[in-house]
């Protein structure tokens, strides 16, 4: 395999191994709790009835992987992959306490994997997409696993304006720092599949049919103000702004004193509650 197809999601794999990753398996539950709503969505739209056999992408700390066992049961075949080693050693850690048995956990990038050529029924993915170098390549790739007529059903994360939850921390962010430094917007990064028409453009030209993005509209659950300004400082596009801008730790202070005012007064009540936009994607080979 040439070189460059090797190394095609380098800066993601390291992204996610020494930065992201270990900062996601550290508090697992919190960030799963935020995403709540948005995996009951992607459920319904998966339809699964048990017994298919499934392909996660990007599978991370398991948050989608174990409802996908369960709903498949004993005759279904999961097969889940993912690039971060940090998060999937917390996947292969509730897989095994749950006793699943019909789950295979890979560390690999799914832009350039080999996977079992026209194996799966469906393939899938819970904001976990949006990171390939090369979408049109990625998503040929993972085609290839599917059997003829097999379909692909993810969620990824809309435009920033549409998702408070991370337009309170980020606002106050570039008050103190200013705007990131110019970048395309399809850059590999949580928002790079903000544009419904990029989506049927790339799977489009990955050769599958019948595409279809529906908008939906999850509540994000946080925690209170103090959780919330934490994790915005560790995840999402406040953190990757605060990495670019490396601000001393006076200022970086001060930024997590204003998001926590911010989020205060957001809330409700104890807990931070938001809402969020997200996309359903489907398709499917042609069969």
């Amino acid at each position: 395999m040439p070189e460059q197809a090797v190394d095609a999601n380098a800066a993601m794999r390291r992204y996610w191994n020494t930065v992201a990753g270990p900062r996601w398996a550290a508090a697992p539950g919190s960030r799963e709790r935020r995403n709540r709503e948005s995996l009951a969505l992607l459920l319904a739209r998966l339809e699964l009835e048990g017994g298919e056999n499934v392909l996660e992408i990007g599978c991370g700390t398991g948050a989608l992987t174990l409802p996908l066992a369960e709903a498949i049961g004993a005759h279904g075949r999961l097969v889940a992959v993912d690039i971060s080693e940090p998060m999937l050693a917390v996947a292969r850690q509730r897989a095994n306490e749950r006793g699943l048995r019909n789950v295979t956990l890979h560390l690999g990038d799914a832009q350039v994997f080999a996977f079992e050529p026209a194996a799966f029924d469906v393939a899938t993915s819970r904001m976990g997409v949006m990171f390939f170098a090369d979408p049109t390549v990625a998503f040929r790739n993972i085609g290839t696993a599917l059997k003829r007529g097999g379909r692909l059903v993810f969620a990824c994360w809309g435009p920033l304006a549409e998702n408070r939850h991370w337009l309170v921390a980020y606002d106050v962010a570039v008050r103190h720092l200013g705007p990131p430094a110019p970048r395309s917007a399809r850059e590999p990064g949580p928002l790079a599949f903000a544009d419904p028409d990029y989506i049927h453009n790339f799977l489009n030209a990955a050769g599958f049919a019948e595409i279809s993005v529906e908008r939906a509209h999850p509540t994000i659950i946080g925690g209170s103000p103090a959780e919330e300004a934490r994790q915005s400082l560790a995840m999402g596009p406040t953190a990757r702004l605060l990495d670019e801008k490396q601000p001393d730790e006076v200022t970086r202070g001060a930024i997590a004193r204003d998001i926590e005012a911010a989020f205060a007064a957001e809330a409700a009540s104890r807990e931070v509650r938001l809402p969020g936009t997200i996309f359903l994607v489907s398709a499917r080979r042609p069969g």
